[in-house]
């Protein structure tokens, strides 16, 4: 097994090793829960304070042509499409990820008419049941939202079915799906493919046109370091846009938003999702992120981040054997995202303890430890202190506290 010794080692031959210094992390943490919040650059400090003090505070209004700002959410747009694999003019910023899978979802039984299914897995994150959920309702109940596994999907792909609705990397558990694969099933079947990225946007190779995906959607604040509350992006395929409605028509979306006509008249191509005035200064700090992002070769980003969770995997699988921690993740690097996740009775009470020692990661229901991982800032060292502290506190039983199980607001 590897030596601390060792991971320093790596830590020194590391090709991504200086991004490190361009992100402000506090002095003794391990930060393993930038699938949850990124870690703030140290670019954005200065660069919302310029926004806040010269183009608002000194340019006013006079800033949206000035400097750009009418320009943003589609300037943006193409800088993260780079990330994912999209053309230019496929990717815009707006809202929040739960608001832009309502247009897209909306926008894609818009465009099967004659059918009623969207597909979703019973695991995948809760907000896109919701969303689809509440757009059924609001249809008149006249739609189906058909629950399945992975390894029921297939099955479930009939001429019914108008949307598959998946999201890229599992939040719990960080498994990733062949987005390529599933989407050439859907198309198969007839129905239109819709990708939430949240957990894959930044963290891994993406390649939407590639994979001819139909409709995506993400978050800004998670491996794009955009800030707590980041807006969203969503995804249209060129092929899609002459014919894509959104079913939320705000001023911004007009083809004329300053002839202030009373009519409305969608905007061409992806301008129509936009809906109304973007946020500048949180479409300001997301750019440094996205920007940040963009300096790093992907395909070193993923092969560090593989090379991270073997370590962790191998350093837990050796310390805590028989210690009633399983490993929830895929444990074939293919099927994997940029997580560990791990499962034990007492999740949520380990996850404190790892807090209270400087490791920060998450938990998820019912007894999931999610941790991270940024190949951005993180070393290898951080993974090996990480997997010593987890070891012990299991091995010690430091997670059997009173105050460690109590319940927090936010989890």
């Amino acid at each position: 097994m590897m030596t601390r010794d060792e991971a320093l080692a790596l830590d020194r031959a590391d090709a991504l090793a200086a991004f490190r210094a361009r992100f402000a992390l506090p002095d003794g943490v391990v930060y393993l829960d930038g699938n949850s919040l990124g870690a703030l650059p140290k670019a954005t400090p200065a660069r919302l304070a310029a926004v806040i003090a010269q183009e608002w505070g000194d340019g006013l209004i006079r800033s949206w042509n000035r400097h750009g700002w009418i320009d943003l959410p589609r300037r943006v747009g193409d800088k993260i499409g780079r990330l994912i694999g999209a053309r230019p003019g496929e990717v815009m910023v707006a809202d929040s990820t739960s608001v832009n899978l309502f247009k897209l979802i909306a926008a894609a039984l818009r465009l099967r008419p004659d059918r009623r299914v969207i597909v979703s897995e019973r695991e995948n994150f809760p907000t896109d049941l919701y969303v689809a959920q509440g757009l059924i309702e609001l249809l008149g109940g006249r739609h189906e939202l058909r629950l399945v596994t992975p390894n029921t999907l297939d099955a479930a792909l009939d001429d019914e079915v108008a949307l598959v609705l998946l999201t890229h990397v599992n939040y719990r558990s960080g498994r990733m799906h062949d987005m390529a694969a599933v989407t050439r099933r859907a198309h198969e079947s007839g129905a239109l493919m819709l990708w939430d990225l949240a957990h894959s946007a930044g963290a891994l190779p993406v390649d939407l046109a590639g994979s001819d995906a139909d409709l995506a959607v993400g978050c800004g604040y998670k491996y794009l370091n955009g800030g707590p509350g980041a807006p969203a992006f969503l995804y249209v395929a060129q092929r899609l846009q002459d014919s894509f409605r959104s079913p939320l028509t705000g001023w911004l979306g007009h083809a004329a938003p300053f002839d202030f006509d009373p009519l409305y008249r969608p905007a061409p191509g992806i301008a129509s999702a936009i809906v109304g005035t973007p946020p500048i200064l949180s479409l300001a700090a997301l750019e440094i992120g996205v920007d940040l992002a963009l300096e790093a070769d992907m395909a070193a980003v993923r092969r560090k981040s593989l090379a991270l969770s073997r370590l962790f995997i191998d350093l837990v699988a050796q310390d805590c054997a028989g210690l009633g921690l399983a490993l929830a993740s895929p444990a074939r690097d293919e099927e994997r995202g940029s997580q560990v996740s791990y499962a034990h009775d007492e999740g949520y009470a380990v996850m404190q303890a790892l807090i209270a020692r400087g490791v920060i990661g998450d938990f998820r229901q019912p007894d999931i430890i999610r941790l991270g991982l940024t190949p951005l800032y993180l070393r290898f060292v951080d993974l090996w202190n990480a997997a010593e502290i987890l070891a012990d506190i299991i091995a010690t039983r430091a997670w059997d506290k009173p105050e460690l199980k109590r319940r927090a607001k936010v989890v």
